[in-house]
This record gives C-alpha cells, sequence and structure tokens, in this order.
C-alpha cells in the first residue's frame, strides 16, 4: 500500500487543528494508559499496535491512512517543530495528560509518510524498591561525584531506574539536580533538593547551547538524557572531573560494549585521553533488559548486569584490557557486580520469570544452563547451589 504523503498548512498554534481542544490524539494517549501498555505505535495503512508486557500486539481499531496520522502529529507541534521535522524527517515531542500520565513521543517519517511512536510515562516516579533492582545499584544515589552510565536497548528500563536514583538524591541531599533531556520524561517536585530540568527545543535549541552553560547553572548532580554524540560525552566527562555526579545513558549490550562505543565517538588521537578519564571517573555502568515476570502483579523484571569501580576495573579500563571485564564482574561479588547471567539464575530461583525467557536473554545460553545445573563458574562456587 503506498499513501500520498499530505502537505499541511502551516499551524501556529499546536491546538489550532482541534479548535484549542484536546488534540485528537488523546484518545489514543488514554487508550494506552488503559491498557496498561508501554507503548503504542501508529502507521499508516495499519491498525494501532500497542506493546503489552514486553510484546507488540494489533488492537481492534480501525486502519490509519497517512493523512489522518500527519493530521493527529500536526496538533502537537509549533511551527518550529514543524520546519524541524520537515527538514530532518525525525522529531522528539512529550504530551502530558492533566492529572494522568506522560507521554513521549518519536514522530517520523518512512516511505514518505508519517509514522508515530508513544512511549508511556508514569507521571509519578517509582520508588526504587518497586522496580526490583539489587541493591548496589540503590548505593549509587550516595555517590557525589562520578559518571554513572545506563546502558541497554530503547525500552529496558534505563530512564526509569535514573530516574528512581534521582528521586532517593531528591529526598535525602541539599543540592541542585539539572537535567538536560529531550524530551523531559518524568517530572521532578522539589524536595530537599532544588530540581531543574531543561527541555530540548523549548528550554534551550540544542544539546550544544544547554552543554555551554551547564557549569554556570551550578548543579551538583546532573542528568544527560542521551549520551549520543562526542559533545555530550565530552561535557558529561568534564563534568564528572569537576565534582558533579553524572547520570547518562548509552544504546550499548555490556560494560565492555560501552566502554567502546564511547571510546568511537571520538578521533583515535583522542581515545588515551578519553580512557584515562574514564578509567578515573566512571563509577559504575548499568546495562538492562526487561523481561516478562511470572510472579503476580509484576508485569516486567529487570536483569542487570553491573560493574562498578574497583582498582581491578578502574585498572583493566586504563590499561585497554576491555576484553577482561567480564570476567572480573564474575570475580567482583563482594562489591556488588554482577554478570547477566547471575542476574538471570537469581530471577529464574525466584520463581519470577520463565528459563526459556531467560536462555533468549542470556549473552550465554550454554553458561546460564550449566550455572543452573549447579555447575562452578569462574568465580569458584556454585551459582545454583
Amino acid at each position: 500500500m503506498t499513501d500520498t504523503p499530505f502537505t499541511p498548512q502551516p499551524i501556529d498554534d499546536p491546538n489550532q487543528a482541534s479548535g484549542g481542544k484536546a488534540p485528537t490524539l488523546q484518545k489514543y494517549f488514554s487508550a494506552l494508559s488503559h491498557a496498561g501498555g508501554s507503548d503504542l505505535h501508529l502507521k499508516p495503512g495499519s491498525v494501532p499496535h500497542i506493546r503489552l508486557q514486553g510484546q507488540l500486539r494489533p488492537t481492534e481499531s480501525s486502519e490509519l491512512s497517512a493523512e489522518q496520522i500527519h493530521r493527529m502529529a500536526l496538533e502537537l507541534m509549533t511551527n518550529e517543530q514543524r520546519t524541524y521535522f520537515q527538514r530532518h524527517g525525525s522529531i522528539d515531542l512529550a504530551y502530558e495528560i492533566e492529572g494522568a500520565d506522560r507521554f513521549r513521543l518519536n514522530i517520523y517519517r518512512q516511505r514518505g509518510a508519517v509514522g508515530v511512536a508513544i512511549r508511556r510515562v508514569s507521571r509519578e516516579i517509582p520508588e526504587f524498591d518497586d522496580l526490583h533492582l539489587p541493591s548496589s545499584i540503590r548505593k549509587l544515589a550516595d555517590i557525589r561525584q562520578g559518571l554513572v552510565l545506563l546502558a541497554g536497548p530503547t525500552g529496558c528500563g534505563k530512564s526509569t531506574t535514573i530516574a528512581a536514583l534521582l528521586e532517593l538524591i531528591n529526598r535525602t541531599r541539599r543540592c541542585h539536580i539539572l537535567t538536560i533531556e529531550d524530551p523531559i520524561e518524568y517530572i521532578y517536585a522539589d524536595k530537599k533538593a532544588l530540581v531543574s530540568q531543561r527541555a530540548i527545543g523549548i528550554d534551550v535549541a540544542n544539546f550544544e547551547e544547554a552543554l555551554k552553560y551547564l557549569m554556570r547553572e551550578d548543579p551538583d548532580v546532573v542528568l544527560i538524557g542521551e549520551l549520543r554524540d562526542r559533545d555530550t560525552f565530552q561535557a558529561a566527562l568534564q563534568a564528572s572531573e569537576t565534582g558533579h555526579l553524572v547520570f547518562g545513558t548509552v544504546h550499548a549490550a555490556g560494560a565492555a560494549q560501552t566502554i567502546g562505543r564511547v571510546l568511537d565517538l571520538f578521533g583515535h588521537e583522542s581515545r588515551d585521553l578519553v580512557r584515562q578519564s574514564l578509567a578515573f571517573n566512571l563509577q559504575a555502568i548499568i546495562c538492562q533488559k526487561l523481561l516478562s515476570c511470572v510472579a503476580e502483579g509484576i508485569e516486567r523484571v529487570p536483569a542487570a548486569e553491573i560493574l562498578l569501580r574497583t582498582p581491578t576495573t578502574r585498572q583493566l579500563i586504563l590499561e585497554a584490557r576491555d576484553d577482561e571485564l567480564p570476567e572480573a564482574i564474575r570475580s567482583g561479588g563482594p562489591e556488588g557486580m554482577q554478570t547477566f547471567t547471575e542476574s538471570l539464575l537469581d530471577l529464574i530461583n525466584k520463581d519470577w520469570i520463565e528459563p526459556s525467557v531467560a536462555y533468549e536473554a542470556a549473552p550465554n545460553a550454554d553458561e546460564l544452563k550449566m550455572a543452573m545445573k549447579g555447575i562452578s563458574t569462574d568465580r569458584g562456587r556454585i551459582l545454583g547451589g
């Protein structure tokens, strides 16, 4: 099916197309909340699809045309955002239903038409204990300086984990928390801390401008929503070097891959300095995967690989021995580090996930099966015992 792209008239007021009323897309936002789904996809020629417990499922709605989707998307955009979208073919937006959930949208062009991917973000910042994460991650909220990276694919819970950590800091420390996001996901109310949130495209033109003035805004704790290029990561490193606690997200599958992903952002002439800065300022890398849970009352649980700053991990990073980091994680139990295999085994032993789900998520399914049988790993103990 090929649709002719719809060419809209200029809309100065984002509510103008709907006569000042709630935008048409709001009914889809409400449906997503009511269904308890995490994501909603709108694509021309298809029925809307909702992601429930990690699985994408078609709804019973009618197919949507390219013109319908384009019109609904335009209702949420200002003229400036329309211009940006027409130039770049993709834009991130946020929307909030008063008294209900917030939504993060990516509006994108595909095959000459417009598609929309919507992520539901609960208004309530979750309690850390409700996320079922290891206690060693909770301790990161007590750190005063350094860099904490959350890694994993889209939809793995990175932003939610960071939000829970920032809220812990908000409740317990007198400090200034500054977030730079595109778009803002969770809204924080000032508690013990003062929280400032800057949205790219609304409060500041772009990440470059936001990072330029970062240090002049006197932050103690900084969130840079996504470390997507050299400039954003350079700013994160500089902030962590000068006495700040910095959180950021990276798309990577594991701790060693995260180091490689970061270094790939820089030219060969800069990598030794970046590696040295990482070795001395990196506090933790948390790599997450969200898995379907069979325990009553829990939809999904995170499996997490955890690398923490220790003399061993710092030395390995400094000496470019990244391939040895997995072994260091396996040998670092007392410090709270764990591999994906150990995390998956723990979830199986708690009867939270099915073994078949764990095998599919495991970096090495054979290693997990051996651990389940009680065969010793390199750590010299019985994982399954």
